[in-house]
């Protein structure tokens, strides 16, 4: 059940839980789609906001998702949880970034919504 995938230059290891025949040794694959994601729009959240000469302090996004009962399952739903931390956060700027990326920029992003619902929310901390 251990699978290791070669992305561009680098291994990753996918692996399924004990009780269906893993040993645990990697990230399972539905996962991997909630990390892309992630790690799509953070990284044009970051650019946008660099370009706005904005830098917060720290910067986590969260996702929440809804995956079906059924098999095959698959998620229903995914809500983004933006959170900020610094000194000088403007909500709108933070807004205009995120959709910028949600909206023009995460191909991650777009081909989700084609298939799912995709909300966001944003804390400032």
């Amino acid at each position: 059940m251990e699978f290791d995938a070669l992305v561009g230059d680098h291994h990753l290891i996918m692996d399924a839980a004990p009780e269906v025949g893993g040993n645990n040794a990697g990230v399972r694959p539905k996962a991997l789609m909630l990390a892309s994601l992630a790690g799509c729009t953070g990284m044009d959240v970051i650019s946008i906001l660099k370009k706005m000469r904005i830098e917060p302090k720290t910067f986590d996004i969260k996702i929440e998702a809804e995956l079906t009962e059924e098999h095959p399952k698959h998620y229903t739903a995914m809500h983004l949880i933006y959170e900020f931390s610094g000194d000088g956060l403007e909500e709108d700027k933070l807004r205009k970034a995120i959709e910028l990326s949600q909206e023009r920029y995460c191909g991650v992003s777009a081909v989700y919504r084609k298939a799912l619902e995709l909300t966001y929310e944003i804390r400032i901390l």
